[in-house]
Order: C-alpha cells, then sequence, then structure tokens
C-alpha cells in the first residue's frame, strides 16, 4: 500500500495505529502536546534529525488547523483520527475530505457520521426498520402537555409490566455526555422537572426540545463489533459485554462473547438475543450504507428484551477483545489495520463463513483512579511499572518502563489496556485474575503518597462478568 497516514490522537490507540501502519508498509507521523513528551507514542518518533523525526508538537488534540498544518508540513495522504476528539465530527472528517489538499479521513464516509452521530435521527431510522428502541420519544418535545400525556403513559406501561419502581428519564435533546438529564418516578413532579430540564436545554444548547424514555436499571450493556467497506461488504466480528463501568459510565472490564450460559441462568435464550441484535446491526449498516469499522450499542433488560443504544462511528477502545475470539486462516485479525486498508479503498476480501469465532476474551481498563472515592483520579509518578508475559494477554500502554513517567493532570489517568483470552470464559477469568495479582506499578503523587490503581477493583468484578 501507498500513502503516509497522520495519527491525530495520543497513547496507546496512536501506538496501534503505528502498528498496523508499519504492518500494511504504510509510513506515518504523529503529533504531541508538551504534556505527552514522554508517552511512548511520542518518544519512539523524536529524532533530531528533522528528516527522520516522526513526531510533531501541536497546543491541542482539539484543533483542527495544528493538526492539518502537520499533515500538510510531513506530506500525509490520510488522517487516522482514533477514538475520542475528532473520531466522530463529521464536521472535521468532511473539511479533511474535501479541502484543497484533501486526505483520506480513516472511518466513515463524513454523511453516515453525520447521520449516525444524530442519537434521535438514529432512533427515527431504526425504529422504521423495526430495530427495538428504548420506549419513548424520537423525537424532541417543546410541548408540555403533550409530554406529560406521553411521561404518564410511559409509567403506566412499566406498572402493567410489573416493573418495579418505574420512572422516566428528561433528557435535553441537544445534549449529550449525561448533561441534561433527570428521572421522574411520579407523574405529579414531571412539569416541575420537565421546565427544569428545557430551560437547562436553552440555555446550554440553544434548543429546549426535550426528549422523554422509559429508565432501564437492570439490564446488561452489549456491543456488536461490525466491518464493512466501500464497496458494499458488511461482516460481523461477535459481540462483547461492556456492563461492567465506573460512576462516570467509563467501561472498566470488558468481555466477549456478550453473554455465556456458564457465568449466568439467564431468563432467556442467550443465543437467539446475541443473533437478534448481531441481525439488526447489520441490516442498519445496510441501511445507511455503512462502509468501515464500527460499533453498534445494545442494552438487553434481564427478560431478554434487546434496545439499540447507539452507533459509534469509529474503532473502539475494547476492539481488541472481538478480534481475540476471532479467527482468520487460525489468525486474530487486527481491526485497527482492517479499519485503515478499507478507508483507502480496498475490499474486505474474505466472506462472513471465514471468521470462525471461539473462546472468550478479557479486557481490563487498568487506570490510576481511587474506586472507593468515585473514580477520583490520581495524579503522580510512576516510578516502578511491569507486567507479567504469557502467550494468551497482551498490553498496550503508551506509559514506559524503564524510567519514571509523571502522569499528565491534562486527560484521564488511563495506564494500560490488558486484553487476556482463553478457551472458554472460566478460563480467560482465570488467566485475567492471575495477570492482574502479577501487575506491579509503583509511585508517589507530589505529597509522598502511595500510587492509587484500580487492579484490585477489577480483580474483584471478574465474577460479575455476564451476569446480572
Amino acid at each position: 500500500m501507498k500513502g503516509k497516514v497522520l495519527i491525530a490522537n495520543r497513547g496507546e490507540i496512536a501506538l496501534r495505529i503505528m502498528g498496523a501502519c508499519k504492518d500494511l508498509g504504510l509510513d506515518y507521523a504523529v503529533v504531541y502536546t508538551e504534556a505527552d513528551k514522554e508517552s511512548q507514542h511520542v518518544q519512539l518518533n523524536l529524532d533530531s534529525n528533522r528528516k527522520k523525526n516522526k513526531a510533531w508538537r501541536i497546543t491541542s488534540y482539539t484543533d483542527p488547523n495544528d493538526i492539518l498544518a502537520v499533515a500538510d508540513h510531513a506530506n500525509c495522504t490520510a488522517i487516522h483520527p482514533g477514538y475520542g476528539f475528532f473520531s466522530e465530527d463529521f464536521r472535521f472528517a468532511r473539511r479533511v475530505t474535501i479541502r484543497n489538499r484533501p486526505l483520506t479521513f480513516i472511518g466513515p464516509n463524513w454523511e453516515v457520521i453525520k447521520n449516525l452521530g444524530d442519537k434521535i435521527n438514529t432512533k427515527q431510522v431504526a425504529k422504521k426498520l423495526g430495530i427495538p428502541i428504548i420506549p419513548g420519544t424520537d423525537g424532541p418535545i417543546y410541548n408540555e402537555m403533550e409530554a406529560e400525556e406521553i411521561a404518564e403513559q410511559l409509567l403506566v406501561d412499566q406498572k402493567n409490566l410489573d416493573i418495579k419502581n418505574p420512572s422516566i428519564l428528561v433528557k435535553a435533546a441537544a445534549g449529550g455526555g449525561g448533561m441534561g438529564i433527570e428521572e421522574v418516578s411520579e407523574i405529579e413532579h414531571f412539569r416541575r422537572v420537565y421546565r427544569q430540564v428545557q430551560n437547562y436545554a436553552k440555555r446550554q444548547f440553544g434548543d429546549g426540545g426535550v426528549l422523554i424514555e422509559q429508565c432501564l436499571r437492570d439490564y446488561n450493556h452489549l456491543e456488536v463489533q461490525l466491518v464493512c467497506s466501500k464497496h458494499g461488504e458488511r461482516l460481523h466480528f461477535g459481540t462483547r459485554n461492556c456492563t461492567i463501568q465506573s460512576t462516570g459510565r467509563q467501561k472498566r472490564v470488558e468481555a466477549a462473547p456478550g453473554f455465556d450460559d456458564s457465568c449466568y441462568s439467564y431468563d432467556f435464550n442467550s443465543t437467539e438475543i446475541l443473533d437478534r441484535i448481531v441481525e439488526d446491526s447489520l441490516k442498519l449498516a445496510t441501511h445507511v450504507r455503512y462502509d468501515n469499522v464500527g460499533t453498534w450499542e445494545w442494552i438487553v433488560s434481564r427478560t431478554g428484551q434487546p434496545y439499540l443504544l447507539e452507533v459509534n462511528t469509529r474503532i473502539q477502545v475494547e476492539n481488541d477483545v472481538s478480534a481475540r475470539i476471532s479467527y482468520i486462516d487460525d489468525k486474530h485479525p487486527n481491526l485497527i489495520r482492517e479499519q485503515i486498508r478499507l478507508a483507502l479503498g480496498e475490499k474486505i476480501g474474505y466472506t462472513q463463513n471465514d471468521i470462525n469465532l471461539k473462546g472468550a476474551s478479557i479486557e481490563l481498563r487498568i487506570v490510576a483512579e481511587d474506586t472507593k472515592r468515585g473514580f477520583a483520579p490520581w495524579i503522580g509518578t510512576i516510578t516502578e511499572y511491569n507486567f507479567p508475559q504469557h502467550d494468551w494477554a497482551a498490553v498496550y500502554t503508551h506509559v514506559p518502563s524503564d524510567k519514571p513517567y509523571g502522569i499528565p493532570s491534562d486527560f484521564d489517568p488511563n495506564l494500560a489496556l490488558a486484553i487476556v483470552w482463553g478457551s472458554n470464559i472460566q478460563e480467560a477469568k482465570e488467566r485475567a485474575s492471575l495477570f492482574l495479582q502479577k501487575v506491579r506499578i509503583d509511585g508517589k503523587n507530589s505529597k509522598g503518597d502511595q500510587i492509587v490503581t484500580n487492579l484490585e477493583y477489577l480483580n474483584n468484578n471478574l465474577d460479575r462478568l455476564l451476569t446480572f
């Protein structure tokens, strides 16, 4: 393959993109801020010889002008946004592809990002296709009387289904990231909360539209990994479970496949549910002509009712959880490598029948945080950093192990992703526990206090995997 990729991200994902580019024979350049200068993705690419230097300093990972200036200076032909930052920004993707010196955006085409990035639009399209969505409005409501009628009916429906403690969520339609959401359990309180959310929405987003939906508590969070091409090919790499999350809805332990009967006695046929969400994900992908790697997020209730939550039009942190239960010619695929080559116009080159899904895998997100204090971040300097090595485990980290490393306060204190896999979920859990017990991370903050990580939390939650 020909071309040069600008890696517009940081940390472990930047390193994984670097590796994928090397596998494909592609040149690359990376960017970094001053806070990230000691990160491995930078240190491996800094060179005193300007002609060999592959790392370029910018003021911010969210400044498009900085990033595109580096792309032009380094003669890049494509740009990989990783995850976060610009990865799901259709305006950035559009700008990249229509500028005077166009670049290939490694991801879906910008129109798909725009359409699926709008959660309201996604719900409306899903509903037309007969794909289940969370009960509630599929568009913003501006009328208080109409909103109250919908809210009352949702509460009645939950009572008729014998749902304990029925409630609804009142959301700012233009919001995101958990902003502008209130819960209501009694209809008498609805109007006050509706007005509160509407006023907040007007102030924060300039749009007073409000969404109303059933509040779901007892569920598992599942994902379907799709790989699609510009040539109309659409395949899946199975399901994964991301239910174990921090209080801020950040995933901490993920496992594939999404359910396993050896972990829990489900009140439904787990195989049928997994097949159904895969089928519906492919149906929506076909309808919108999805053309790259993407993740369809679902929630499944204790009774086995699935609801489409949203679509992530990017590579996800946990992509390798799916790759480690997938085999093509007896080898694990590299989904980042697939993402790059498909964005550059190649065909997938294999069929669904060529993908063999077997075994189980677990991803552990190792973070410097205090899980007993609301997952509060820990900032300080790491002095010891070692992971056990096994042929059934992989570690992705930007933290150097041969010298002290100061955790930047500019970003979440994520340290590493550890992936373990086995012939079944029980073996994968045993290996994950063994792995965690052998990890060695030491360090102190400015007060001399010992480093705090979530290693114990991860180990204690392994038995919760794939359960309700």
